[in-house]
């Protein structure tokens, strides 16, 4: 199969409305997935695995933000080598504040002293307390209200003092 019948064969499954299509001829084997903003071919063959990319007009516009994003991410962190931060010692959902009604635990500026409970993680139906291991000020909430987090996930950052 050359790459003119595979790029037929992709359009072929856009039109369709099919989400996932699998061929296998002459000992290829070519994986087909649609979503709703793009399409992922992969070819492999029995010899060795070959992965043959789609040309699709929107391919140039998604690479260069992802670019971009790499650029200024690179940049605050030679910032943050002073600080120090506060990571998760478990995995669950992170929470700012204790119910809903009530205030954030802390705020950035806020100075914190060790022992401080700075969030709460619930994992499986437990809420646990988060206690500040340094004294110093919060610069920066690295993670977002209500969302999970992994183990030894960065959530603040800290100025010591």
């Amino acid at each position: 199969m050359d790459l003119k019948e595979i790029q037929d064969l992709i359009k072929f499954v856009a039109k369709s409305g099919v989400n996932e299509v699998e061929l296998e001829t002459d000992g290829v084997k070519i994986v087909i997935k649609t979503g709703a903003t793009k399409i992922e071919t992969i070819a492999v063959q029995a010899p060795a695995p070959v992965i043959a990319a789609a040309p699709v007009a929107a391919a140039p516009a998604v690479a260069a933000p992802a670019q971009a994003a790499a650029t200024p991410a690179a940049a605050p962190a030679a910032d943050t080598s002073k600080y120090v931060e506060i990571k998760s010692p478990m995995v669950g959902t992170f929470y700012r504040r204790p119910s809903p009604d009530k205030d954030l635990f802390v705020n950035i500026g806020d100075d914190i002293k060790k022992g401080d409970v700075v969030c709460m993680i619930e994992a499986m139906k437990l809420f646990n307390e988060i206690e500040s291991e340094i004294n110093g000020r919060i610069v920066k909430v690295l993670v977002d209200d209500a969302t999970p987090v992994e183990y030894d996930q960065p959530l603040f950052l800290v100025e010591p003092a």
